[in-house]
């Protein structure tokens, strides 16, 4: 008898995972609520909250804060280079799309970008 959760993921149902979380991701930013936990997404998406941890450990190399965090530096990316949001601070627009702090938002721009956010935006104000 074979225990569901330790079942490896073939290629193709980890790319066909990993697809219509993007999608989810991308269509409806749950990201964006700074409470975001796996368990809620994994309701969203109508996964079980092991499968979804399978996906983002296996199919992204990464942990779920990681991932989340991912989606919110990109969501603050878009919105620093469009122009409706030049009169916000790099702070409320973190705020924004997700980040609950200001230490935590620049440690994961950090961590994901290789930069620091007010670097980022000297290269988006040029």
């Amino acid at each position: 008898m074979s225990d569901k959760k330790s079942e490896d993921l073939s290629d193709e149902n980890l790319q066909r995972l990993k697809q219509q979380v993007e999608a989810y991701m991308l269509q409806h930013k749950p990201y964006v609520n700074p409470k975001l936990t796996l368990n809620e997404l994994a309701g969203m998406l109508k996964l079980p909250p092991y499968l979804l941890s399978k996906v983002i450990n296996e199919g992204y190399d990464i942990n779920f804060f990681d991932f989340i965090n991912t989606y919110r530096i990109e969501e603050f990316k878009r919105r620093m280079e469009d122009p409706h949001f030049q009169h916000y601070t790099l702070l409320s627009i973190a705020f924004e799309v997700g980040f609950n702090s200001k230490t935590a938002f620049n440690r994961s721009f950090k961590k994901i970008t290789n930069q620091s956010p007010s670097e980022f935006f000297q290269t988006v104000k040029v």
